[in-house]
């Protein structure tokens, strides 16, 4: 027995020492023909106590985000990894975040017509309506699906998708089990007799099905298996593109809809034409109780299975910021208009260099919802209400008409000239229950005047004229920028019309930046009024602060 454990014990030393020193061959192979690449970003506020704006205390002082990616790529695999760290969360970021790790890995091969991933990835069906994972760090969403997303390309033309596992619950994961399959079919590819159409057309279909065991505590008989369907069409034809989607999903009672069992539904609907000088482009939707999350009992921005589009412009002046739209997603419709027209250069109107002129509308009403039978609208474990769906809702959440004029004057000075009206319905948007709809005009200069083919001085003038809500702003900065490395800027918010003295408050901030071939450091000190931060129609409430900003990003 003994010469018997002896002769085991050296089999398996030398088979340990083969093991690592081909392991060993194995990896120097790998990173002499791979690459690693990534980025990373750290931002940073040291908090100063300010009882003025009402900014709330910090007792740490200093809070921190950051994140890193790195990512090794050979040939036909790739796998990579993000760390993560919140010490502490920064103010109007999810508490829940705090901590440090690893929440992303993964793995991929891809060939010329197969690909798969284990691990998180982040995947999209259509336009989102059903499935839609995907990371904003400056909303602190990430909803990345922990588990296995295969792409398939059979025939040309044809491009299946499948995913399967568990969405991100900050340092943690879903309860509810995320599934769903996809399929796109370019008809121009797929059949011969379309191959040498002028008109191109695009067919999709998705089918998303998410599992969540019952709750007891809910008393509700609740759907295990809550499933989506959604078909989809895209038709160009030279200077013109229609798009069309529709997605129903079954009964999904969850925390939002307050646990009604109706089907929900979306339609969205854009065409466009576009050529030299003019783009016009016309949208449209409608939404009805299409919350759809991994788990019935979220109410945040986690665990979003789906992405509804918003209609709105997504703008970028400050003062037009003020008052974002966010997406209603247990009901709303709305359409939109936007033109885009460029007078030609050396035209009396246009100028030496031309003048462009975009003009958009858009505007988002409430649902038709009636009554079923004489029970309440959205009465708890009801069938909720009936809805017609091409009648629009008495309620306006939001209006928004806006004009923006850009000339190039000369060689030396560039001018911008926007205005926006807007109608904010605040106490649907952000809560505030019985405020009144704000109406506002705003108005905005943008001057740039070039001493240097690199040095630059720009002008900012904003005002907002409102007679709800806090009342009339204004605000302005002043930047100088050296290309392609230093920026300087001052800016301030002033709210000059609020009713009560006390609350007639600056924001103001200072800030510079230095960027360096892919790495850049910015340095900012001021005060941030409390408000939403919006992106693509989602949004997070940032409270009020006052302090030091260091962000610093590279990448590798």
């Amino acid at each position: 027995m003994k010469n018997n454990k002896k002769k085991a014990i050296l089999i398996f030393c030398i088979l340990s020492v083969f093991y690592f020193l081909s392991a060993e061959t194995i990896a120097q192979g790998i990173l002499s023909n791979g690459s690693i690449h990534g980025n990373f970003q750290m931002d940073a506020q040291l908090y100063v106590e300010d009882s003025v704006i009402n900014a709330p205390d910090v007792s740490e002082d200093m809070l921190m985000n950051g994140f890193s990616n790195i990512i090794y790529t050979n040939g036909k695999f790739t796998a990579g990894l993000r760390y993560e760290v919140y010490l502490n969360p920064m103010l109007g970021y999810d508490y829940r975040l705090k901590g440090s790790g690893i929440p992303y890995r993964f793995a991929s091969f891809k060939s010329d017509d197969f690909e798969i991933t284990v691990g998180n990835f982040y995947e999209q069906f259509g336009s989102g309506l059903v499935l839609r994972s995907y990371e904003e760090w400056n909303l602190g969403i990430d909803n990345s699906i922990d588990g296995i997303n295969i792409k398939f390309r059979p025939y040309k033309g044809v491009t299946i998708k499948g995913v399967y596992g568990n969405q991100r619950y900050y340092w943690e994961k879903s309860q509810g089990i995320v599934r769903g399959i996809d399929g796109e079919f370019f008809l121009n590819d797929l059949f011969s007799g379309f191959s040498n159409m002028k008109t191109k057309i695009t067919l999709g279909g998705s089918m998303v099905s998410v599992f969540q065991e019952n709750d007891p505590s809910l008393m509700l008989n609740l759907p295990l298996n809550v499933a989506a369907f959604a078909g989809r069409i895209n038709v160009s034809r030279g200077k013109v593109n229609f798009m069309a989607e529709y997605a129903n999903k079954i009964n999904d009672p969850e925390a939002l809809n307050n646990f009604i069992y109706k089907n929900g539904e979306a339609l969205l609907l854009s065409g466009s034409y576009s050529q030299k000088g003019l783009g016009i482009m016309l949208s449209a939707k409608r939404i009805d109780n299409m919350v759809y999350k991994s788990d019935r009992k979220e109410i945040g921005n986690a665990l979003d299975v789906n992405f509804l589009p918003p209609l709105t412009k997504q703008h970028v002046y400050s003062l037009a910021t003020m008052y974002p739209y966010a997406t209603q997603p247990n009901g709303e419709m709305g359409y939109s208009a936007q033109v885009i027209y460029t007078i030609p250069k050396k035209s009396k109107l246009g100028g030496r260099y031309g003048t462009t002129i975009s003009v958009n509308y858009s505007q988002v009403n409430s649902i038709d919802k009636q009554q079923i039978d004489t029970i309440p609208i959205g009465e708890y474990g009801t069938k909720g209400y009936t809805s017609d769906f091409f009648k629009f809702g008495d309620i306006v959440y939001n209006k928004d008409f806006n004009i923006e004029i850009s000339r190039k004057l000369n060689k030396k000075w560039k001018a911008i000239l926007a205005y926006t009206n807007l109608a904010y319905n605040i106490a649907v948007v952000e809560g505030h229950v019985g405020e009144p709809t704000v109406y506002a005009d705003i108005f905005v200069l943008d001057i740039t005047h070039k001493f240097t083919p690199t040095k630059a001085l720009r002008l900012e003038y904003q005002q907002l004229f409102t007679k709800q809500d806090e009342g009339d702003w204004l605000a302005a900065m002043l930047e100088f920028t050296i290309a392609p490395k230093w920026f300087f800027s001052v800016t301030d918010q002033y709210n000059y019309g609020n009713s009560h003295s006390d609350k007639k408050l600056h924001y103001y901030n200072v800030a510079m930046g230095y960027t360096k071939g892919t790495s850049r450091i910015a340095l900012s000190y001021g005060r941030q009024r409390e408000g939403l931060v919006c992106v693509g129609g989602v949004c997070r409430v940032v409270p009020a602060s006052n302090g030091l900003t260091l962000t610093i990003s590279s990448s590798f």
